[in-house]
């Protein structure tokens, strides 16, 4: 029973992958975090100063009602209360006091002496704060009877829109005492406005959208470089030719860029380089071979001397197959689409042709972005030497996760574990005749890794369970 692959978090899902919208998603966050923060800390704020302005507002209007009533005649006294009433104020007189006694807290006794100097000695007032600036209503601490001291109120005395005005408990009760022994009495209900949601939210808004729109042109400027030169890398990978990419951007990116393109350079004119000394020196020893194969010709000794012209026509052979690989390689072959199946397909009925078991079976269409010449000789390379080892051979391709895998398959004898790296290396084969009849001269495989490596791919050999060599090819599909 093979394991299963773990399964990533769910907040992965969740996450997003772009550095624009995590850039978004962090500021958005933190947006909101110091919002929620500062409301926590501060609603209260408006409220306070509303009630505290108000409270202040409403005991002045108090005293100096009182004031006004003590210097005008009882006919007007009526009007002049039915004036200072508002739809949380009320006020009337009557000969029983809405505040029956001085407020006993310390808050509350500190209000009563700063209203008491205002009135004068003469004169006596009861304050009663149901509530406070940063606590808000104490009543429902208080008893029904402290909380309803409006009932004590005879229903004659109370004025007309008491309903409207004690429509909730009161917050403060004001009893002051006129000259003639009647009270006059003020009681309120006021509340603060409810803080104003829908403008938060839209200043919350308009903060989140200037900060998208700043942070997708910051990210967009930083971003639209990296994935050019990321576009660029993989194509460089791929062997393609890639122009040198324009340095824009900021500061950093600009940097990369350069340094992508100067290694570009450097990596194009290290392998022209070495294309031109590799082809240099094969064409170089053909002089030699045939000269020494000229001398080998006079040698008595036939034995001697048909071992020494095999030791040549090898040696002769090798370079020739240098000399076409650095050949091929130079050609700078122009990357196109092309039909990987029928490129298969192609090499198999070739095979076929030739009286060799070569079958290739691929059920979809695979375009791939390649340099069709050289591949189709990387694969031929591997066909072929399943065909020399294993007689019959089996390829497959099949899209896998962005990529396309290619399986080519013998029914020979395989290939010793610690062998399987070593055949990749340049005139290396395990058949020590060095005949070509039998092995070749040990460069098909080399040339087949180094043309997939070129297309940014991977070659793995194994040894199949029912025997055989089984390749593995792995190529990206590309644009």
């Amino acid at each position: 029973m093979t394991d299963q692959p773990d399964k990533p978090p769910l907040y992965s899902y969740l996450w997003p992958q772009k550095l624009a919208s995590q850039l978004i998603l962090l500021l958005l966050i933190a947006i909101v975090v110091v919002q929620a923060v500062s409301i926590f800390m501060f609603h209260d704020e408006r409220r306070i100063a509303l009630v505290a302005l108000a409270r202040d507002s409403i005991l002045s209007r108090a005293i100096s009602t009182a004031g006004l009533l003590e210097e005008t005649p009882a006919s007007l006294h009526a009007r002049i209360l039915e004036a200072n009433s508002t739809r949380y104020v009320a006020f009337w007189t009557g000969d029983v006091p809405l505040a029956p006694e001085p407020g006993k807290s310390r808050f509350e006794q500190r209000v009563q002496h700063y209203a008491a100097k205002r009135l004068g000695a003469k004169q006596t007032i009861h304050i009663n704060l149901h509530s406070d600036e940063k606590r808000g209503p104490s009543w429902r601490d208080r008893s029904k009877a402290e909380r309803e001291s409006w009932r004590m109120i005879p229903k004659s005395e109370r004025p007309r829109h008491w309903k409207r005005v004690m429509n909730k408990p009161e917050d403060l009760s004001v009893s002051i005492q006129l000259a003639d022994g009647s009270w006059l009495n003020m009681a309120t209900s006021y509340r603060p406005p409810p803080g104003a949601f829908v403008p938060l939210v839209v200043q919350i808004s308009l903060m989140a959208l200037a900060i998208i729109g700043i942070v997708a042109f910051a990210v967009r400027r930083v971003t639209r470089p990296l994935l050019n030169l990321s576009e660029a890398a993989n194509r460089l990978g791929r062997g393609e030719d890639v122009d040198e990419l324009p340095a824009t951007g900021p500061k950093e990116v600009r940097a990369v860029t350069q340094a992508f393109n100067d290694m570009q350079e450097r990596l194009t004119r290290f392998v022209r380089d070495r294309t031109r000394m590799l082809a240099a020196i094969s064409h170089d020893l053909r002089t030699p071979i045939t000269s020494l194969r000229l001398r080998a010709e006079f040698i008595e000794d036939d034995e001697n001397r048909e071992k020494m012209i095999e030791t040549l026509d090898d040696i002769a052979a090798m370079a020739e197959a240098a000399l076409r690989f650095a050949k091929d390689d130079a050609r700078q072959e122009a990357a196109e689409q092309a039909d990987l199946g029928a490129m298969l397909q192609s090499i198999a009925d070739d095979q076929q042709d030739m009286g060799h078991a070569c079958q290739a079976d691929i059920d979809e269409r695979i375009i791939l972005t390649c340099r069709p010449l050289s591949l189709k000789r990387a694969f031929r390379n591997l066909i072929e030497n399943g065909i020399r080892y294993g007689e019959t051979v089996a390829v497959t391709a099949e899209r896998q996760d962005g990529d396309v895998l290619i399986r080519i398959r013998d029914q020979g004898p395989g290939i010793p574990e610690d062998k399987l790296q070593d055949v990749f290396e340049p005139f290396v084969r395990l058949e020590e005749s060095r005949s070509e009849e039998t092995g070749g001269i040990g460069l098909g495989l080399a040339i087949a890794r180094s043309i997939i490596h070129a297309h940014g791919g991977t070659i793995n050999l194994k040894n199949a369970d029912g025997g055989g060599l089984l390749v593995e090819i792995t190529l990206p599909l590309g644009n």
